[in-house]
């Protein structure tokens, strides 16, 4: 019996103007059973689904059901919405399966630090800088030494670059960036109290360095009232803030000290934290870093003629080196916390023993 179609019914006219005319040809479909899951043939599923379906006897002698596989992009127009596509194989894997990541997303996923996937992991989120930025600090501990008993205008150079690297890192290291505004306050913090130094002379350095830190804790003040964020986040940037403008601030300790214990005390710093990168048990290395750094106050005071007392001077500078050292390691490191608050931190620290030791 010869099956007649439906009259007033016709399929090949369903489809929208754009579709071609698909029509049923039997070796065609026999010629693409021999091809292989491409990227085109994932993203035309919808259109071979809309197709008309062969006759009865050809599709179960020439061409199996097609097979429909999911679409990269959910979100993508369907070219025909009233046909829902059939659920992928389960011996299909997703094409991200294999390589190991997730889905793709339209906003992109959230980096998760170091240090936070190891407080997940329960491990310490204690991650030192390393010999990189160990290097730069004894390079510019060097600078410090080298150019504080020259003169005071020279021990500025370095000095500066010591306040601009400790405000950006200190922002950072608390997980505060972008955070133009307070870095650039701290900065300038640390600048007024240079050029309060240096117009009032080593002998009041004291009043130069305290009354800038001060009068920069109140302007902190006033603009943290000023700012429309939620108390909390005012309170945070307002702590982070004072911090890092008092270190930038105290910094000045290196220009306020007598050049002799200056140089003495910067040296310290740069032997104690590159002995402190080499690879050893954390015991060990603390026990060589606060020798080395005394023998290096012995050896730079014989020089400058402070004597036994650059190995004073020198212990105590590595002491402070030390947790700097360590805070620049904790809860958020980072590569740019480590060429910025792990290089800055270790001097920085010591520059408030160094100014009362002088």
């Amino acid at each position: 019996m010869t099956n007649q179609p439906y009259e007033g019914y016709d399929p090949y006219q369903q489809q929208p103007p754009a579709q071609p005319q698909w029509g049923y040809d039997e070796q065609q479909y026999a010629t693409q059973q021999w091809q292989g899951q491409t990227w085109e043939t994932q993203m035309h599923a919808p259109v071979q689904e809309a197709a008309a379906p062969p006759p009865a006897a050809a599709s179960e002698t020439a061409y199996p059901p097609p097979q429909s596989y999911e679409r990269p992009y959910a979100t993508g127009q369907q070219a025909h919405p009233a046909s829902a596509p059939a659920p992928a194989p389960a011996s299909a894997p997703a094409p991200s399966d294999s390589a190991g990541y997730g889905p793709a997303t339209v906003s992109g996923n959230a980096r998760i630090t170091d240090a936070q996937r190891a407080r997940l992991e329960g491990r310490s989120p204690i991650i030192e800088p390393g010999m990189q930025p160990a290097l730069l600090t004894a390079l510019l501990g060097l600078l410090l030494a080298a150019t504080a008993p020259i003169a005071s205008y020279a021990l500025v150079v370095p000095l500066v670059i010591l306040q601009a690297v400790t405000a950006a890192g200190w922002f950072r290291l608390n997980g505060m960036w972008p955070a133009r505004q307070g870095i650039a306050l701290a900065f300038l913090g640390g600048v007024t109290a240079d050029v309060a130094v240096l117009v009032a002379g080593r002998d009041q350095a004291p009043a130069a360095i305290l009354g800038p830190l001060g009068v920069w804790v109140l302007l902190t003040l006033v603009l943290q009232l000023r700012s429309h964020a939620d108390p909390d986040t005012r309170m945070y940037g307002l702590m982070a803030t004072v911090a890092s403008s008092a270190l930038a601030i105290i910094a000045t300790g290196y220009l306020g000290a007598d050049p002799d214990t200056a140089s003495v005390g910067a040296a310290a710093v740069a032997v104690a934290v590159l002995a402190r990168a080499l690879p050893l048990p954390t015991a060990a290395s603390v026990i060589v870093s606060l020798l080395a750094a005394a023998g290096a106050g012995i050896a730079v005071g014989g020089m400058t003629g402070l004597g036994t007392k650059g190995a004073l001077i020198g212990a105590a500078a590595g002491v402070c080196a030390l947790v700097g050292h360590r805070a620049a390691s904790y809860d958020y490191p980072s590569r740019f916390v480590h060429f910025t608050a792990g290089v800055a931190l270790p001097l920085t620290a010591a520059a408030p023993v160094i100014w009362i030791l002088h």
